[in-house]
């Protein structure tokens, strides 16, 4: 962690227990672009640092005088799981709790709230049930019975913050598998293993495909793949999600055969909350996917730069425009088959989704439609 940005976390922590949580995000905003936020000058008594003096005199009945600003004590600093309240800090990588005093989710600004409490709708003959694989809770959706049994099984991996449900419900992924005859699981990442509920993608032990994150959702695949009689198993994740979906491509490249990758990052672009904040700017390439691949990321994408995109997919191939009256996108098919969506003027947020869910566009294209024709056509080619 450089001094800069130690020192603008230190400032905002003020400005968070004093109150001021817009403040406090203007600060990690500032540090996160490299720019230098507005800031007393040496000697100065700051306001942040007057209200934070002020609620400690007033629970303590001590007089202390209000911190001048210069050089920030980080001794004694302790956690920084407040700002996990921030607006703007709902979706970071490795939770909150894993930083020594900050958490590691940048991309502040302009991101929807929490998952709100909502259910996705099941479509009529389908089912939705809960199970426990592997140590975590998966939310299974299996379409209504058909001649031949289900097409597929995907493995779809919410972002921060999110729950199985929520993702279920934002990204409209029930219906457009119900039309093409899919079963989908959602594994489901809680505070206990993140504390912003993120799929750990940036650790090195979440990497490997014998142990961590990895080996678990392997194993939540294979034992649901079993069970439903269907040889053709997928991933598809936003953001952390998709970041993880293409380490389970890197990691298990015998069971999933393709994977969809929304707003995400590629294998290997991180191994500690450092370089999980570079790897998010677009400042570290990582390791391209080798399975076939569909990624999906908005051109004006503020919490996981486009770059990453590239960096999945790298290379030239045939591009296509095309749009739907609200929006234009690009899509570039490389020469193995793989598809590159470029959404203009897009957001971090799951496109063609319902916006009852978080982070999800309901503006085209469809990502699950496509995705679900990508998979088709993948079987089709092996």
């Amino acid at each position: 962690m450089t001094d800069n940005f130690a020192t603008a976390l230190s400032r905002a922590l003020k400005s968070t227990r004093a109150g001021d949580p817009g403040a406090a995000t203007a600060i990690i905003q500032s540090a996160l672009s490299g720019r230098t936020a507005p800031q007393p000058a040496e000697g100065e008594e700051c306001g942040p640092c007057a209200r934070l003096a002020a609620a400690h005199n007033a629970q303590t009945g001590t007089t202390a005088r209000p911190a001048r600003h210069g050089t920030p004590d980080f001794g004694g600093m302790p956690d920084l799981s407040a700002f996990s309240g921030l607006p703007g800090m709902e979706h970071v990588p490795g939770g909150l709790g894993n930083m020594p005093a900050m958490g590691n989710l940048p991309g502040m600004g302009n991101l929807p709230g929490r998952a709100p409490a909502r259910t996705a709708p099941v479509p009529a003959g389908a089912h939705v049930e809960t199970r426990q694989i592997a140590g975590r809770s998966v939310r299974l959706f299996t379409p209504s019975p058909r001649e031949g049994g289900v097409q597929g099984l995907v493995l779809m991996l919410h972002g921060c913050t999110q729950s199985p449900e929520d993702f279920a419900l934002g990204t409209a992924m029930d219906l457009a598998a119900e039309r093409a005859g899919y079963a989908v699981a959602y594994p489901g990442q809680t505070g206990a293993h993140n504390m912003q509920s993120c799929w750990n993608w940036f650790r090195p032990e979440d990497q490997g495909a014998h142990g961590g994150e990895p080996a678990i959702l392997a194993t939540i695949a294979r034992q649901l793949a079993g069970e439903l009689g269907t040889g053709h198993v997928y991933a598809a994740g936003l953001s952390a999600g998709g970041a993880m979906a293409a380490v389970l491509a890197e990691t298990h490249p015998d069971l999933f055969a393709a994977v969809g990758i929304h707003s995400g990052l590629p294998a290997g672009s991180a191994q500690d909350i450092p370089s999980a904040f570079s790897a998010m700017r677009g400042e570290r390439a990582g390791r391209p996917v080798t399975v076939p691949a569909i990624v999906f990321h908005g051109t004006a994408d503020g919490t996981v730069s486009p770059r990453n995109a590239h960096a999945l997919l790298p290379g030239d191939g045939v591009e296509t425009r095309d749009g739907d009256g609200t929006r234009a996108w690009s899509r570039l098919t490389t020469a193995t088959g793989s598809e590159l969506w470029l959404i203009d003027g897009a957001g971090h947020a799951w496109s063609g989704g319902n916006a009852s869910g978080s982070y999800a566009d309901a503006a085209g294209p469809d990502a699950s439609a496509e995705m679900l024709r990508f998979f088709t056509e993948t079987a089709a080619r092996t």
